[in-house]
């Protein structure tokens, strides 16, 4: 499926008649098809009706991946990711990101039903984004990734999403992104006031089974049972 504006995305539905969403945004080089499977290993309650969209990151040549056409949310110069940030790519994926949010608003579901998710850099976009939105979402779930253009968090952040619940989750041996990178950008957000529930595995780049069980928990307060 799309939306107006030509995002296309893969969307996966538990229960009838969603009252809510979750938006799922992948990692570097994987498509909306990539956590797409997960959704059945959530053991979400059918009573409780949501509808998952998995989003396809638009192409576009990655420098670290020397120049290689992939689908990525923005672009990433070198293995020091926060050094050399790609501020208008990180963006325009924001906003790309905010007409979903729109999109599920005019299908029925409000704001304060969405989860925002994502994986690596899919994790990343969907910080950045929650954080700025203007409208209080249900949660932020971010998985082996980090906080981006963390500078501006304090003069971008929006007070809609001040108390809005975090998930954050990394592997101990993450060889692509340091769990030292993603241990700091939890300290920042604590420090910026925020609540996040922290959840390191045993594991590398990757989703464990512990961890899709703690999810699980998670997006069961978030969904109200």
């Amino acid at each position: 499926m799309q939306t107006e504006d030509n995002l296309e995305f893969v969307e996966r539905v538990i229960g009838s008649e969603p009252r809510h969403a979750v938006i799922w945004l992948h990692g570097l080089g994987a498509d909306g098809y990539d956590f797409e499977p997960l959704v059945p290993e959530l053991n979400l309650p059918a009573d409780k009706p949501v509808r998952f969209l998995f989003p396809h990151a638009p192409r576009q040549p990655v420098t670290i991946n020397g120049g290689m056409v992939m689908r990525a949310w923005y672009d990433i110069t070198g293995t020091e990711m926060v050094r050399h940030e790609d501020d208008a790519g990180i963006r325009r994926s924001a906003a790309a990101v905010r007409n979903l949010i729109a999109n599920e608003n005019a299908r029925g579901i409000p704001t304060d039903r969405i989860i925002l998710a994502g994986f690596s850099q899919g994790g990343a976009i969907a910080l950045h984004t929650g954080l700025r939105h203007p409208e209080s979402l249900a949660g932020i779930l971010a998985l082996s990734t980090y906080l981006p253009l963390s500078a501006q968090l304090e003069a971008e952040a929006h007070a809609a999403n001040r108390a809005t619940p975090i998930f954050m989750a990394h592997g101990l041996y993450d060889p692509v992104i340091p769990l030292i990178l993603a241990e700091s950008s939890r300290t920042r957000l604590q420090e910026a006031g925020y609540s996040v529930q922290w959840h390191s595995y045993p594991m590398p780049h990757a989703v464990s089974p512990q961890e899709i069980r703690d999810i699980s928990h998670w997006f069961r307060d978030r969904l109200g049972g």
